[in-house]
């Protein structure tokens, strides 16, 4: 069973739009490629995992989010790196679709991504490490016995100064790429 990165879409890897409902909207930070390509070549998955509420909304659909999933893969292929899989958490309790307005264990703090990743992937979540702009990554992290980290794009500057009680991260970066970097130069330990 191999490490593996699981990372935050929205403000993490690309500019957190709202809710992304066009592909045209996709902004790529501009050291995405090359942070992840570092983690390929370091022998680590790297794995998407993101709430997408959007579709219990009813603002787009699955079809959309996977499409945009290609794009991004694309995109990322262009500059020579690679995302193993891509996991999404379609649902909200609040939601207006019927089929996906309820409660889940995949919507992020919740366990269900990462645990479907590690019995797809063969993955081990005690070596791996969460990435996101938001305490709820970080609590995703704690929740699999994962190392955390925040980083201070999209949402995760105001985050940061604003930690709910009993949660801490690993450490807090400013970016995707400082988030690498970290991970490279700890991931042995």
């Amino acid at each position: 069973m191999r490490p593996a990165v699981f990372l935050d879409r929205d403000g993490t890897m690309i500019e957190d739009v709202g809710y992304l409902d066009a592909i045209v909207r996709v902004a790529f930070y501009p050291w995405t490629a090359d942070s992840i390509r570092a983690l390929n070549r370091a022998g680590l998955a790297v794995v998407v995992v993101t709430n997408q509420s959007g579709i219990a909304r009813g603002f787009f659909s699955e079809a959309f989010v996977e499409a945009a999933h290609r794009h991004i893969s694309a995109r990322l292929e262009a500059g020579g790196a690679r995302v193993d899989a891509y996991y999404y958490c379609p649902h909200h309790p609040r939601g207006t679709v019927e089929r996906y307005a309820r409660p889940c264990d995949c919507r992020k703090p919740g366990r269900g991504l990462i645990e479907h990743a590690v019995a797809d992937l063969g993955l081990d979540a005690a070596r791996s490490f969460v990435v996101g702009d938001k305490w709820i990554d970080v609590e995703l992290g704690r929740a699999v016995g994962a190392r955390a980290i925040l980083v201070r794009t999209g949402s995760g500057a105001f985050e940061e100064t604003r930690p709910p009680a009993g949660v801490a991260a690993d450490v807090v970066v400013d970016n995707l790429a400082a988030a690498a970097s970290w991970i490279l130069l700890n991931r042995q330990s």
